[in-house]
């Protein structure tokens, strides 16, 4: 073992040690040296203390401006308070019993406070705050350690402020800096004027000049888009020389007898993603490719295409998709759009067809078995389902492609144990119904090659989407109402979208906030932060339902649909919904991706400032789909200046969704956009942006590809292996068995 992979409690002591483990996952030495600031304060230059928000644990640089002590009335104690200023705003800090620190806060000195902002009698306060006073007439050695350079700011915790954290890391520095390896191959630092990673280490926790920090992160920044990247590479070299059979549409069979009954041509780029697909499939490796692009571009049909190549050369496939309410609605349009092409074998159907065949969790046990029948048998050559294709009494004849439907939502065993299906490796393609920006995509999916649909087919009508601000102007709203009367007077239908489900709520009122706090069902509260400040409630399915019948839509046909509805109630709705027989369906986000009902015009979502950006870009991607131009109309409480309004003008503003992607992640920690692919593991990216350094990442792409080929071991790079382990360790082993 390595002096960086050494307990902490050697380092710093068991007590510490534990406290850094149980409260900021630092458990190593090297996790404590990559442990970096998240900003950094100058002498003199104080916390602009306007700028804290409530509930959020900070560490502020403050001068002390009043200190009162002021003893209870009518029964022992005191309450000290002190006031410390950034010179235009003031924080107040208020310690319980504990009068004697008056000898150490004194007005005029300056200090670092840690604590959690509250608020009390409408002033922010921290109580009981810890803090390390930095004048140096009153000797601190926090003064002296930091005297002439930038104090660095570290992401602690209520049981280890920043300031502690810095002793242990000095520690950790002054004792084990000499023993940091170097993963970056000399020539490479050389060709991209890179500091050794010692002295970035160094730089980065000790700073004498911005211009310190910044050689510093671009070093690390570097470490971490390579390392990843030599990973990726190594993925993508082992995948190559996988053996797969070939698998090429035979002329005059299914896929030409498909193509021929097509009422509309191909888009110039589902051909160009058509023909990549065809030449990954005709290679004797298997296809690793991700197929992403806009709402309604076409990524089932082209899916459908490959698959029916597939079944063209004798093989079969399968679409994995996440929720029942996709797979039913995939397994409708495809058995549409191929007539008796999908009734192989059966009577009516084309002797050039296949059996397509659809498996959930919650079909009768006589549908169940003719499914698993016909799939292992071979007579069905596509199959579509949920997670239910994964157990292990599904057997295939001759598994050749795989279609994974929103990959995000599986887990790594999952879809391992349904590629292990095959006697070879088979095809894999992902489709994703979020379009991704280049850098994101090459980063989260480096290991799979990249189509992007980035056109429109013909006859898709333009959607125009409104922010309806209910609080600001009520009779906008009973606007949105009127809008989809005359829509459903047209002979068209509507969606009503909700954040919540709404049919049950729990009796105590701490559950009930508990609950609006995280997601009940696939589909409840998708937007986790939605219910994590003290609005009310977000709106909900079954109330907003009975609130429109009795009210504003009285008279039309609105039914209801949710993540927690009986599966054949579900799909009967759909059913009914897609047949023209309901005129508006109060829905949560399960009718997010894959749900095609060209007949539906107009959709409102409530609450809309509750959802993400790109979220509500798929949601508006159900309307708009046939002839009859498209309305989103996004209602809100919040202000106008608000963030959350302002999100919601960037959706309405625009139908570009790798535009909105970008805002989308903008706005969010970066780690969530790469803890998806890694099933929910943290990430790993500490300085890196995948949205801001691009040219990095594309630059360290070329490098690590070209490493890997020349030495696909790291048989001359060890230090490099130390680094890739720690990023592929028991934790993060899932980031890399996407595919």
């Amino acid at each position: 073992m390595g002096a960086l992979d050494e307990p902490l409690t050697k380092l710093v002591g068991d007590r510490t040690a534990k406290v850094l483990a149980d409260s900021l996952k630092l458990r190593t030495v090297g996790d404590l040296l990559h442990h970096y600031p998240r900003r950094y304060v100058e002498r003199g230059q104080l916390t602009s203390l306007d700028e804290l928000e409530i509930d959020e644990h900070v560490t502020v640089l403050a001068r002390i401006e009043k200190v009162t002590l002021i003893p209870f009335r009518g029964r022992k104690g005191d309450r000290l308070e002190v006031v410390v200023t950034d010179g235009r705003s003031r924080l107040s800090l208020v310690f319980f019993n504990q009068g004697w620190r008056q000898k150490d806060l004194k007005a005029g000195a300056q200090g670092l406070f840690a604590g959690k902002v509250g608020v009390f009698n409408r002033t922010r306060q921290l109580v009981s705050p810890d803090y390390q006073l930095l004048d140096e007439e009153a000797g601190s050695d926090a003064a002296q350690q930091f005297a002439g350079r930038l104090i660095p700011v570290y992401g602690a915790s209520a049981q280890m402020p920043s300031w502690k954290l810095s002793i242990c890391i000095e520690t950790a520095l002054t004792k084990h800096l000499g023993d940091v390896g170097e993963p970056l191959p000399a020539e490479l630092r050389e060709r991209h004027d890179l500091i050794p990673l010692p002295e970035a280490l160094e730089l980065i926790h000790r700073p004498r000049s911005q211009a310190d920090r910044e050689r510093a992160q671009g070093r690390l920044r570097w470490d971490e888009a390579f390392v990843l990247q030599v990973a990726l590479a190594q993925r993508r070299a082992a995948d190559s020389a996988l053996p797969a059979k070939p698998r090429r549409a035979r002329e005059g069979g299914l896929l030409d007898a498909f193509d021929a009954r097509l009422p509309f041509t191909l888009t110039e780029g589902q051909e160009k993603v058509s023909a990549e697909i065809a030449a990954d499939l005709a290679s004797e490796h298997p296809m690793h490719r991700l197929l992403q692009g806009e709402v309604g571009s076409g990524k089932t049909l082209v899916a459908l295409r490959a698959m029916l190549a597939v079944v063209d050369a004798g093989g079969q496939a399968v679409l994995l998709a996440p929720t029942e309410v996709l797979a039913q609605q995939h397994h409708r349009s495809v058995v549409e759009m191929m007539g008796d092409l999908a009734e192989g074998g059966m009577l009516g159907g084309s002797d050039l067809g296949t059996r397509v065949v659809l498996l959930t969790g919650s079909m009768g046990v006589p549908a169940r078995r003719q499914a698993l029948l016909d799939m292992a048998c071979g007579d069905a050559g596509i199959a579509i389902g949920t997670h239910a294709l994964i157990e292990d009494k599904v057997q295939f004849q001759d598994l050749g492609l795989v279609v994974v439907d929103e990959q995000h939502r599986f887990g790594v065993e999952q879809r391992d144990a349904l590629r292990a299906k095959g006697e070879q490796p088979p095809h894999l393609l992902v489709m994703t119904a979020t379009p991704i920006p280049r850098t994101v995509a090459m980063t989260v999916f480096g290991d799979l090659e990249t189509s992007v649909l980035d056109q429109l087919p013909a006859g898709r009508s333009p959607i125009s989407t409104h922010v309806v601000p209910a609080v600001e102007k009520p009779n906008f709203l009973a606007r949105a109402w009127e809008r989809v009367r005359e829509e459903v007077a047209k002979g068209h239908q509507a969606y009503v979208v909700c954040p919540r489900i709404g049919d049950e709520e729990p009796a105590d009122p701490k559950a009930a906030k508990k609950k609006r706090q995280a997601p009940a069902a696939e589909d409840d509260l998708e937007d986790v932060g939605a219910g994590s400040d003290e609005r009310r409630p977000p709106l909900s399915v079954v109330e907003t339902a009975e609130m429109l019948a009795k009210g504003p839509l009285a008279g039309l046909r609105v039914e209801i649909l949710h993540g927690r509805l009986a599966p054949d109630a579900k799909d009967e709705v759909m059913r009914r919904f897609a047949a023209g027989e309901v005129d508006v369906l109060v829905a949560t986000t399960v009718i997010e991706v894959g749900v095609n009902v060209p007949n539906s015009t107009a959709m409102v979502i409530m609450d809309a400032d509750r959802f993400g950006v790109s979220q509500l870009h798929q949601l508006r991607g159900r309307v708009g789909r046939g002839c009859a131009a498209g309305l989103c109309l996004l209602v809100s409480d919040m202000p106008a200046a608000s963030p959350a309004r302002a999100r919601l003008d960037a959706v309405a503003g625009t139908l570009d969704g790798f535009e909105l992607s970008r805002i989308d992640l903008e706005q969010r920690r970066e780690g969530d956009v790469l803890g998806q692919a890694q099933s929910g593991v943290k990430s790993s990216l500490k300085v890196l942006s995948v949205l801001e350094d691009e040219e990095v990442i594309v630059t360290a792409r070329a490098e690590a590809t070209r490493l890997v080929a020349e030495d696909p071991a790291l048989a001359a790079h060890p230090d490099l292996r130390t680094a890739l382990e720690s990023l592929l360790d028991a934790d993060r082993a899932a980031y890399m068995e996407k595919g």
